[in-house]
């Protein structure tokens, strides 16, 4: 007996040490196609109709509102072209069934998946959609790099989620690189005197509203599965925009529909079926990770996209990176690095329930 015993405990560890190496592998996934995102996400601004929409809303209303409310054109049809993706995914994998005893499920399951498309549709990707308009897709891309603090806060204290020492040093390592590379931009443009405080706003946006989405997320994942989970946030996300916030708009006299019906433009098209691939599959492989190590160290080692999507608007764009993003990106790599060498069996149950 003593020998099946040390046998069943010996399989018990190997198939945590599994799901671990699992959980991380789709977390680090996660980095790399949210940061593959910020290429189409910043190149859309200057394609037709948004750069025109743009334009002409600025004449009239100034430039300010005029590049909120093409961000909120944009991040109408990411969330369309995500939720086409997701349809594909979910169908190549013969999970049209679940999603729909999914939806059904609204008090245990989907509320939280709808729930959770308000902080990250209206408030996160809006919010960094923002800070590309107002400053640029490499600030866009750093700006949300203090997520995983709020996510984990919240995880912990809703729903007692476990962050060993090891996971908050490595958590706090990312955060301290991504509060370097925020923070250089920003003392520049401080000592320039010329600060676009809503582009800011939009990063501080994304932060918040992705640490938020997050828990709730993680919560919803509890009962439910991550693809079908994921596609109702996103059906969430497409009735706000489409069915709320774009007619609000339009009645109140910006020509929303008229510059959305001009979108239909091949490369624009093509440029925004790149973007709901790359954001798809960035947001299939973060809910994923969750429930295998947990929202704090998903969030964490997703938080690699800032790094990620620095180094591929090099690749694409020649944005050259100054010094404290090189320190900030080196932070990062040490932060997950701490992360990837936490003891497995700080693993064996996420929540300290």
């Amino acid at each position: 007996m003593e020998g099946v015993f040390v046998d069943l405990k010996t399989l018990k560890k190997q198939e945590s040490k599994r799901k671990i190496s699992k959980g991380y592998m789709w977390a680090f996934f996660c980095a790399i196609f949210w940061g593959i995102w910020y290429l189409p996400g910043t190149v859309v601004w200057v394609l037709n109709p948004f750069d025109e929409m743009s334009s002409a809303i600025a004449k009239t209303s100034g430039d300010g509102i005029s590049l909120v409310v093409t961000a909120v054109l944009i991040t109408a049809f990411n969330a369309l072209a995500v939720m086409l993706a997701l349809m594909v995914w979910n169908g190549v994998l013969g999970k049209y069934g679940e999603l729909v005893r999914t939806l059904k499920e609204f008090h245990p399951c989907s509320k939280w998946f709808f729930l959770a498309s308000i902080f990250g549709g209206p408030m996160a990707i809006l919010g960094s959609f923002i800070a590309m308009g107002f400053i640029g897709g490499s600030f866009a891309a750093v700006a949300g790099l203090l997520y995983p603090v709020v996510g984990s806060i919240l995880a912990y204290y809703w729903y007692g989620e476990k962050i060993s020492k090891r996971a908050a040093v490595g958590i706090a390592v990312i955060v301290l690189g991504g509060i370097s590379i925020y923070g250089g931009g920003l003392f520049t443009e401080l000592s320039s005197g010329n600060v676009p405080w809503i582009g800011y706003l939009g990063g501080l946006m994304a932060a918040a509203g992705w640490g938020i989405e997050g828990a709730i997320a993680g919560k919803g994942l509890d009962i439910a599965e991550p693809d079908a989970g994921l596609t109702l946030h996103f059906l969430g996300e497409n009735i706000i925009w489409w069915i709320i916030i774009v007619p609000i708009l339009a009645l109140v006299g910006f020509p929303m529909y008229s510059f959305a019906l001009q979108a239909f433009d091949p490369l624009t098209i093509l440029i925004l079926v790149f973007a709901g691939i790359t954001f798809g599959f960035c947001y299939v492989t973060w809910y994923k990770s969750f429930p295998l190590i947990g929202v704090g160290r998903g969030q964490g080692i997703g938080n690699l996209y800032g790094l990620c999507a620095i180094i591929f608007l090099f690749l694409f764009f020649g944005d050259v990176p100054d010094w404290t993003i090189v320190i900030g990106g080196a932070l990062c790599i040490a932060g997950s690095f701490v992360m990837f060498t936490e003891d497995a069996s700080e693993l064996e149950t996420l929540r300290g329930e």
